[in-house]
């Protein structure tokens, strides 16, 4: 089977790559290791910076996000009882959009389908050959049988433990990586928000972030020892936990009710450098990881297929490489910034181990000074609603 595209993952960055390739009437195959109901399975963040949604518009699959999406013009920020907001339309003119990574993942799925968009499910024993020559290949297993995919380019958008990063040799290759000494116990819950905006707070006990899909369901968070199982926590002490760390008025308000969802997701900052290696691109978390803190995982999985897209529509419609042969440096350059933003965000909001009483003094300092500071703020504002591609 040839192509000219082969992407390997079927999640919203492989999804968003093929669709937007096909508006230019380039071909692509998808190869998903996994089931489509497995991937729409996945519980993962719901905010989206607005040069998602213009991508999501140019790939002609923004109806339901329109429709449905929440606006949100600032963020809470708590530290103890204290309460501040940050405005973004005040300092950006620019809100972002609480949709979930899985209805955006749904909607691009349908739009493949419509499309009648080739993606392979189930695939096994992915390997990448001569992705360091003109003539690029992928074979795989499915359902037992032996497959060959011949193209010209090769995009890895198969996650942190996919087999396109390590397809690139180790002396190419550099990674950079800092784990965090905590996890995020999250539920979700079909109850109303307890507040129209996100909340995120710094708590003695440690972090919380309240969130949601829509008006009937809410995403919750709590600072957590990588030690914990979900298992270790029942629903009851869940809220009580999220009460004590969130301000009274606002725990007055929480509605509380059965978990749908519960996991531990660790927190992690990772980027492996180059993104690119012959005609193979590495996009999203198959190159880069952020703490989940601000919300960045798939927003700058988006920059990097916006990169690759127009790198890859340009080398087919007129022959040129300079937005291919750039594409690393273009991405890195974003992705880098978004990775000091998570993790400044982290730090600033988290409970450390380590931390002695001067280093809490320096995190109630840093939340008044941003509290209290408009450039700060504008600064918080900019990133956290995305800086330009």
């Amino acid at each position: 089977m040839k192509t000219q595209v082969a992407i390997i993952g079927g999640g919203p960055s492989g999804l968003l790559l093929s669709q937007l390739l096909h508006t230019r009437g380039i071909e692509s195959v998808v190869l998903e290791r996994k089931t489509r109901d497995y991937v729409l399975g996945r519980i993962r963040a719901g905010v989206l910076e607005q040069g998602l949604v213009k991508l999501m518009e140019k790939a002609g699959c923004a109806d339901r996000l329109h429709a449905e999406g929440i606006l949100h013009d600032g963020t809470l920020i708590s530290y103890g009882d204290q309460m501040f907001r940050v405005d973004f339309t005040e300092h950006t003119g620019t809100p972002v959009v609480v949709y979930g990574q899985t209805e955006v993942t749904r909607d691009l799925y349908d739009a493949r389908e419509k499309a009648g968009g080739q993606i392979a499910f189930n695939v096994e024993d992915v390997l990448i050959h001569d992705a360091d020559t003109d003539t690029p290949s992928i074979t795989y297993m499915v359902d037992g049988q032996a497959q060959r995919l011949e193209c010209d380019f090769i995009a890895g958008c198969d996650g942190f433990h996919g087999v396109s990063r390590q397809a690139i040799p180790l002396d190419v290759r550099r990674e950079y990586e800092k784990v965090y000494p905590f996890g995020w116990l999250g539920i979700l819950s079909e109850t109303p928000p307890v507040n129209h905006e996100l909340i995120y707070a710094n708590s003695p006990r440690g972090f919380a972030l309240c969130s949601m899909r829509n008006e009937n369901l809410s995403r919750y968070y709590i600072q957590c020892s990588l030690s914990d199982k979900p298992e270790d926590w029942t629903d009851a002490a869940f809220w009580q936990e999220l009460k004590r760390r969130i301000p009274a008025d606002q725990a007055a308000n929480l509605v509380t009710g059965p978990s749908i969802e519960k996991s531990i997701a660790p927190l992690r900052s990772f980027v492996t450098e180059p993104m690119r290696w012959g005609r193979l691109f590495l996009c999203g978390d198959a190159a880069h990881i952020v703490p989940p803190t601000g919300a960045k995982g798939l927003n700058t999985a988006a920059s990097d297929v916006h990169y690759l897209f127009e790198g890859l529509k340009a080398f087919y419609a007129d022959g040129r490489t300079d937005g291919i042969d750039s594409y690393s440096q273009k991405a890195l350059a974003r992705v880098w910034k978004a990775e000091r933003f998570s993790w400044w965000f982290s730090s600033l909001m988290h409970r450390y181990p380590d931390q002695s009483a001067f280093d809490l003094k320096m995190q109630v300092a840093d939340l008044e000074f941003l509290a209290s500071n408009k450039a700060a703020q504008k600064a918080m504002a900019e990133n956290y609603v995305g800086l330009p591609y």
